[in-house]
């Protein structure tokens, strides 16, 4: 079953003139929501954007350039934005998702619709 389907992760995203890091996630299903992790190391919630458009779930992290501490002698780690689009299943409760960030980590909080979630039937006599 797949609730969220993702274009293939690449190196890089490009999108107008700006290059984006592709994020990794863990998605994750519990009785009431799909949850979805991605790590975005270094964006604080001021550079964040969520955007639900249609069956479409972006996540766009900015952060700072540079860190002012000196010239940088040697750099493994992407010194820019992340960007990934997902596609939604249309029975997602899109007026309850919620995003919280905490230690570098996004967590996005996607509930079921009623029609999703596991129910038990009462037999009548």
């Amino acid at each position: 079953m797949t609730t969220c389907v993702t274009n293939e992760p690449k190196a890089t995203v490009r999108a107008s003139k700006e290059r984006y890091a592709v994020p990794r996630v863990d998605i994750h299903e519990t009785k009431e929501a799909y949850v979805l992790e991605a790590d975005m190391p270094g964006v604080k919630k001021e550079g964040l954007e969520i955007l639900m458009e249609g069956d479409e779930l972006t996540l766009v992290g900015h952060r700072e350039t540079g860190n002012g501490q000196g010239d940088t002698l040697y750099r493994e780690s992407y010194d820019g934005s992340f960007r990934r689009t997902f596609e939604l299943d249309p029975r997602i409760d899109r007026a309850g998702v919620a995003a919280r960030l905490t230690g570098g980590v996004l967590t996005v909080t996607l509930p079921k619709s009623a029609e999703l979630k596991p129910r038990q039937i009462k037999v009548a006599c």
